[in-house]
């Protein structure tokens, strides 16, 4: 739980202290088909240049079974994680798995304002 609250932690600091990232469900109209499947997230953060995303594991995810497509809008870039490879593993992680990319790694300039363009997973209701 511990990981978890500290990704909560980095994206409050990172919304409240940046003022770069926007969350939102408005993603440009695309003519061709994106790869893989949409990805519903637990929770996500961009700050200091990184985006992390916590996804849902069944014990095997890791950053080469998840794609990130970058779309360049005038007033920034709006990401979608996309699923490329289903996890067949049976060790289901109730806190999913952190998982990062530098915007070098993304083709994002420093500083960019980045949009998360993936629907949010509720948590379990006890």
């Amino acid at each position: 739980m511990a990981p978890f609250r500290a990704l909560a932690a980095v994206a409050l600091l990172a919304l409240t202290t940046s003022g770069c990232a926007m969350f939102h469900q408005d993603a440009p109209e695309r003519t061709a088909a994106m790869p893989g499947q949409l990805e519903p997230i637990h929770a996500a953060a961009i700050a200091n240049d990184l985006a992390v995303f916590r996804v849902s594991s069944n014990g095997c995810t890791d950053k080469d079974d998840l794609m990130l497509v970058v779309d360049r809008m005038r007033s920034g870039s709006i990401i979608t994680l996309r699923r490329i490879d289903e996890d067949r593993c049976d060790h289901p992680m109730a806190d999913g798995v952190e998982l990062q990319w530098s915007f070098e790694e993304l083709g994002l300039a420093p500083g960019t304002r980045v949009s998360v363009n993936n629907p949010y997973l509720l948590p379990p209701t006890t």
